[in-house]
């Protein structure tokens, strides 16, 4: 029996995912775009893995990319996810929104939790390119607690509540 594409995203739409925004910095400028697929691959030494699509407005400049930023936004930063998620031309327009860190990569402001990631390998996945990078930087804000979270599931986005 054949799975069908519209089977698969049913059933993967029940699997809520973190979200995360990465950026870089390309010959034309930065780049970015959101990621539910981003997980913690290896301790030691410090990787972890995300994916994009083939068909990406942000491909190639990954293709190129030998660091790249991986923000974990919180629940309150909605809007900055969705704008990432949003066509290519307004990721970056507003320029309060983020700056460019002494190493190149754009950095979004107020994101209280981002990694910086040397690119260890690109792997071509099916319709995807798995990318692995090693942490090289962490930022954690300094929080009374930490941050809610951003999740994606079932098509929108949410926030967590403790269960007990």
């Amino acid at each position: 029996m054949m799975v069908t594409a519209e089977q698969y995203r049913a059933a993967l739409r029940r699997h809520p995912a973190g979200v995360a925004i990465v950026t870089m910095m390309s010959a034309g400028g930065p780049v970015g775009f959101t990621a539910t697929s981003f997980a913690s691959l290896s301790l030691n030494p410090p990787l972890v893995s995300f994916n994009i699509t083939h068909t990406s407005s942000s491909i190639e400049a990954m293709r190129a990319a030998i660091s790249v930023m991986v923000h974990l936004p919180g629940a309150d930063q909605l809007e900055l996810a969705q704008r990432f998620s949003r066509s290519a031309e307004e990721r970056f327009s507003d320029p309060a929104l983020w700056d460019t860190l002494p190493t190149g990569e754009p950095a979004l402001h107020g994101v209280p939790t981002w990694l910086r990631i040397e690119v260890d390998r690109l792997i071509a996945a099916g319709d995807s390119t798995l990318v692995i990078g090693k942490v090289v930087q962490i930022h954690c804000e300094d929080c009374p607690a930490c941050p809610e979270p951003l999740v994606y599931h079932d098509g929108g986005y949410l926030c967590t509540q403790p269960l007990c």
